[in-house]
């Protein structure tokens, strides 16, 4: 299964994370297929840079997004909301 998830990077105690797609079998940190964009937590407000056609691209082959990854596409308005969903899918009735 493919994931999108983010990849640690940077020195110790000063983290920054690429976010990008990878097999859900390989370590975090390990080899990946393609790098989307990249999230770095220390800087005031939190940096966030996400290709949107990459993102678009491999969401539409089926890759997965861990928690942290999901909601930094919802943020960048990549991903609908999981209440928003839910919503539309039981007011169907």
């Amino acid at each position: 299964m493919v994931k999108i998830r983010l990849k640690r990077m940077g020195m110790k105690k000063r983290p920054f994370y690429r976010i990008v797609v990878a097999n859900s079998t390989s370590p975090r940190d390990g080899r990946d297929i393609d790098q989307i964009g990249y999230y770095d937590p220390m800087t005031d407000p939190a940096t966030v840079k996400i290709d949107a056609d990459k993102a678009r691209m491999w969401l539409q082959r089926g890759a997965q997004p861990s928690d942290t990854a999901a909601d930094l596409l919802r943020k960048q308005g990549l991903l609908e909301d999981k209440k928003a969903a839910a919503g539309a899918v039981s007011s169907g009735g």
